[in-house]
This record gives structure tokens, sequence and C-alpha cells, in this order.
């Protein structure tokens, strides 16, 4: 049964809601901190090694009851019952979205079209680990008889941006295997790789659904005949695996039959990394370390779908962002993990909400008038302090920020962690607080500045502070708390395009630029620019002429 088709902005709880953005337009975090001893308990929820704090959001208990009012009536729990049960919510493709059945346990059953997808989840599983112990441990061997030492992820978007980030994660836990991606059809992004690599000691994954991805393909062919300058045809089973539904193209590649791992459709892209899309994370951190990182991404799902909205993770961050982006006027969130391992989490992000909830119409087609998808970045603290928190401290804009910290440090440099952390809890302290007028005159005259510049820099140390953050706290980064945090942020996104009656798991939106792009490179191949606007003719011409 598809999605239920609701206009959120004709609802009961809408309506309140817009009555309470017009009594709360003043509210302060901090005034509410002063009138509630009890605020940072009572907006705070623990689950398995999290502590997620949301008490400095400007919002009220009757702020959430309100969003949680509109939760229910979107029929966010019909929504949910539907996604994990296969139902055909994906309605523009005619697809099913069943990414969670790839990090399901082996004992559940979850249909689609009549048939238990978990058998085939775990047949692909025990094929992904007896592929990673031939690699890891050296049986598997190139083709002048030598171990692999290297591999080569060949995918775009999310079988590139998925397992990139999630091995930049998971780095501490990595093995001897050195990883590499190439994605960008940049002609410079895929030489320069090469030249740092041994065709008889690396393995190449080709990672596309469609096996005809362009951008893939290309890098895929220039570096099978990188390959081929050193080796023979016969020797390309060896050293290239595909991740692929098109058995015929991986085939005609030169791919063995048995080195094709399969896709489903019923996996998007952005969400394929718990698949076979992920053997360069098996690869890269061991099998072992992959199944805590599929185990970490159930827990959440089945936190997810078994908890009241009040205490529900995922949930309660989606509300806040409708909160923000629909009542508030914010267009953006930034998140902030507070560790350099997580380097690439924001870039993976972007994807994962931008793709899906940049939608313009509503389910039944209609144009919404209200805001949908928010414009997701962010870098790693304490980096991001000296680079754009500038404008998030005394700037115009209002951007609802996550901080995700760890208590524990991998390495145990525990002098060099107290003080990433001193920065990670005074800066969401100071985004609440700010500092007033009084406050920075004090300063300034402590410091034996002149009463003439005093007035002069006054207005320039002033900080407005009401900035909302949310803290997200886990014990260690672990493949497990990492599945589960990713997973936490896809249930978000599911819950942000319920409410926003859209579909988010298709992607329409991607096409155009492709299609155009193909005709463009035909014209340039040809030397002919053909029927384009003024602009793009003279560019493609100014091109031609190099």
């Amino acid at each position: 049964m598809p999605l239920q088709q609701t206009n959120p902005t004709q609802t009961s709880a809408w309506t309140n809601l817009e009555k309470l953005r017009q009594e709360e337009v003043g509210l302060n975090i901090k005034d509410l901190f002063e009138s509630d001893p009890n605020r940072a308990a009572k907006y705070s929820r623990e689950w398995e090694d999290f502590f997620v704090d949301f008490s400095k959001n400007r919002i009220t208990e009757n702020t959430l009851a309100g969003l949680v009012r509109l939760a229910e009536e979107m029929s966010l729990s019909d929504a949910i019952a539907k996604f994990f049960e296969g139902d055909v919510i994906n309605q523009t493709e005619g697809r099913a979205v069943l990414h969670t059945a790839l990090r399901a346990r082996r004992s559940e059953t979850i249909l689609h079209q009549g048939k238990n997808v978990v058998e085939e989840v775990y047949a692909v599983k025990e094929k992904i680990a007896s592929f990673c112990d031939s690699i890891i441990g050296g049986t598997w061997l190139g083709y002048s008889g030598k171990p692999f030492t290297d591999v080569v992820n060949i995918g775009i978007g999310g079988s590139d941006l998925g397992p990139y980030m999630v091995t930049e994660a998971l780095k501490y836990y990595r093995n001897h295997l050195n990883l590499h991606f190439v994605s960008n059809i940049d002609g410079d992004h895929v030489h320069e790789h090469l030249k740092r690599l041994n065709p008889e000691t690396t393995l190449f994954i080709i990672v596309s659904k469609s096996f005809t991805t362009q951008e893939t393909l290309g890098n895929a062919a220039t570096i099978k005949n990188w390959f081929l300058q050193t080796a023979v045809e016969k020797e390309i089973p060896k050293h290239f695996v595909a991740v692929s539904s098109n058995v015929s193209k991986a085939l005609e590649f030169g791919i063995a039959e048995a080195n094709i791992f399969p896709m489903w459709d019923w996996v998007g892209g952005r969400f394929s990394l718990w698949s076979a899309v992920g053997l360069s994370i098996a690869l890269g951190v061991g099998y072992a370390n992959y199944e805590q990182l599929l185990d970490g991404a159930n827990a959440m799902d089945t936190h997810f779908r078994e908890t009241d909205f009040e205490n529900n993770l995922p949930v309660l961050t989606a509300l806040l962002t409708v909160w923000y982006n629909n009542f508030l006027g914010a267009e953006t969130e930034a998140i902030i993990p507070y560790t350099q391992y997580l380097h690439r989490f924001s870039a993976y992000l972007q994807q994962g909400f931008m793709e899906s909830n940049g939608k313009r119409v509503d389910r039944a087609g209609f144009p919404v008038d209200y805001q949908t998808g928010t414009v997701i970045w962010g870098e790693p603290g304490t980096n991001a302090q000296h680079a754009f928190f500038q404008l998030m401290h005394q700037g115009t804009k209002l951007i609802p920020t996550d901080f995700i910290g760890f208590r524990k440090s991998l390495h145990g440099d525990e002098e060099h962690h107290d003080k990433l952390m001193a920065n990670f809890f005074a800066q969401t302290e100071a985004l609440m607080n700010g500092k007033s007028k009084e406050e920075a005159e004090m300063e300034l005259r402590e410091s034996n500045t002149s009463p003439e510049m005093i007035e002069a820099l006054l207005p320039f140390k002033v900080f407005p502070g009401n900035n909302p953050t949310t803290t997200i706290l886990i014990e260690k980064l672990t493949p497990h708390s990492l599945g589960a945090l990713i997973a936490m942020y896809e249930h978000k996104i599911f819950v942000q395009g319920v409410l926003w009656n859209i579909f988010s798991f298709d992607q329409w939106g991607v096409e155009l630029g492709k299609q155009l792009a193909t005709t463009i490179l035909e014209e340039i191949q040809s030397q002919t620019a053909g029927s384009h606007d003024t602009s793009t003719n003279q560019l493609i011409n100014k091109f031609l002429a190099k």
C-alpha cells in the first residue's frame, strides 16, 4: 500500500504550530534554562551508549507536543510500518525501500513480492565474508602470484560516498590493505591514483547497479587499459570484481560471473553501503567489523520502529528540522563531528538528505507551498571553529547545528581529547549564551581599554546567542556506534519526507543533467555544437577552440 497523501499545512497540528510560533517568536534558550532547572534532563534522551541533549533548542513542552501531534496527523506510525514491511513507498519508481533488510537479523522475515529477502541478503553476506577472507588472508593472488596490497573502489554517488566515509571513519580498525576511491570522471583524478598503484597487487571493485553509469564505466575502462599494459585479458578476473545487477554487462567487461556481487532494486544508491556496495568496507576493516556496523544499524532500526515518538531519536531530530525549517525560517543545518575520523560524514549526509528531500511536488504530484529539504553542510571540529563558526556566532543566519562527540578517544591520548572536548562543550554553550553588551564592556574595561576604544569596539564584541544546537555524545567511535549513528540520520530523512508529504526515495532531479551531458559529449566528439541557448553554445565553441 502506498503512503497516505496529506498536505501538512492543512492539518490542525500545523495550524497550532503556527500559533505557537507567533507566541514564542521572542523565545530565548537561555531564559528557558533559567525558568526550568530541570530543562537539561527533561530534554535529553539515552539509548545504548548514545546520550542526546535537545535542551539547547528553541522549544518548549508545547512545541514538542505540537510537533508530535503533527507526526500523528501525518500518519507517521503507518508510514513506518509500511517502510519496514516492504510496501512500495518509492511510488514513482514502483519500488519498495528495504535497505533495513540488509542489516536485519537472520531470524527475521521480510517479504518482498512474497519472497523472504533476508535469505538472499545472507547468501550474499556469506559470499562477501568468504571473498574478504581470501583477499585479506592472502590466499587469493594476483596474476604474478603476489597477494593484494591495494583495493580500488570505482563508483560514484552512494557507491562512493558511503564506503569512503565509513572506511575513513573506521580507519583505526583498518588492516594492511590500502583503500582508494575513484569517482570523478575527471581524468586527473583517476591518473593520480594509478601512478601510486602496482597492477600486480591491486584489486579493483566496479560498483554500478546498471553497469552503465558514465563516470564509473569511464573510469573502469581507463583503469582496465592501464592494467592491460602489463597484464593480459585472461588475468582480468583475478583483479576485477563487480557489484551490479547487470550481469551480462559485467561479463562483457571481462569479470568472472563468480566475482559479480548482486544489487537489488529495492535498495537506493544513497542507502547502499549496507549491501555488497560495502565490499570495500568489509575488505578494509575485516568482515567481523563490517558485521558490527550492520548490527549497530539494526539496533537503531529496532529503536526507530518500536519507540514512542517522544523518545525516538530519529523522530525527535526530524521534528526539530520541521520546526526550524517550516516555522522559524532556517534553510540550512550544520553537522559538526568532533573527530577527524568523521571528516566525510557531513558530505555523505549531504547526499542522503538533499537527494532524498530536495523535492518541489508532493506525493500527489502537486507543487508544494511550503519548504521541504534543508541544505546540509559541515566539517569536523575544531577545524570548523576556525572556518565558518564566525557566521554561526555573529552572522544573520539561523543555523540549527548537531554536535557529535565521543567520551573516549581511540588512541587514548587524554590530553588531546580533553582539549577537543573542552571545545565541543564550549561551543554549544557559547552559541546558546552569546555575550551581552554588558559582558563585552566589562571585558574591555578589565583589559584596560580606553573609554574611546570601548565605545568604538563594543558593537563588534557582542554575540547575540540563542543559536540552537543538539548534542550527541557517544561512548566511543566503534563500528557498532557508527552503524547506529548513520541509521539514525537515515531514519530522520524518512520522517522528514513523511511530514512533508513527499517521496524521499526517488531522484529524478539527477537525470536531466545526465541526459544533456550525453548529448553534449556527442557534440564535443564530433566537434560541432548543437542547438542550445546562446550561452551554452558559446561555451562549447570556446572549449572546442582549445
